[in-house]
């Protein structure tokens, strides 16, 4: 018989604290939750991480990577076309099954942080811009292979296509409605071409 891998306390107080931060708040989450939820001692969780904060850090790393991961994944399927990739780009972001505050978990989190959190908010921030390098070059790609027109600025409209997903999914969320992102795509491929 196999003995099950069960998970680490460190990696349980992440998904606990992942989960209350997203769907309650950093701010309205407290470490004696995290404890509660968890059933990790909080002399545990401190030996992990140094604060709330430091914990908060570890959090958006997690997710930085999981989800730049994903969508490097997609954009490098060079057998699709580049609007077969911005849809299952698309598509993936709004099958993530995390209840967030807004709709996004960087916005949720970002939103919720410590004006002094620097480092937390610059890591944002480059994911971000990483996420703007990976649509421009997506951009460059379709102007190259004639399916975007040839007159396209790259950044701006990488700009303008990332900041139209991060808007679609707080609208989608705050409007309770579910087909805002799927319209999306339509009116992004129509003024591309």
């Amino acid at each position: 018989m196999m003995k099950k891998n069960k998970p680490s306390n460190r990696d349980l107080v992440l998904q606990v604290a992942t989960s209350l931060f997203l769907s309650k708040g950093y701010l309205a989450t407290s470490m004696d939750e995290i404890v509660t939820a968890s059933k990790v001692s909080k002399t545990n969780i401190y030996y992990y991480f140094k604060s709330k904060e430091d914990l908060l850090s570890a959090i958006m790393g997690q997710l930085i990577q999981t989800y730049t991961e994903m969508i490097c994944d997609i954009a490098k399927r060079s057998s699709l076309t580049v609007e077969e990739r911005f849809k299952d780009i698309l598509q993936l972001l709004t099958r993530q099954q995390l209840e967030c505050l807004g709709g996004c978990p960087f916005i949720t989190l970002y939103a919720q942080m410590p004006p002094e959190a620097h480092m937390i908010r610059e890591k944002i921030g480059q994911f971000f811009r990483n996420q703007i390098d990976t649509v421009e070059q997506l951009v460059l790609e379709g102007i190259q292979k004639q399916e975007f027109k040839a007159d396209l600025q790259s950044r701006p409209t990488a700009q303008f296509i990332v900041a139209a997903i991060e808007g679609g999914l707080f609208l989608q969320h705050a409007s309770e409605d579910s087909v805002t992102l799927d319209q999306t795509l339509p009116t992004l491929a129509l003024l591309l071409k």
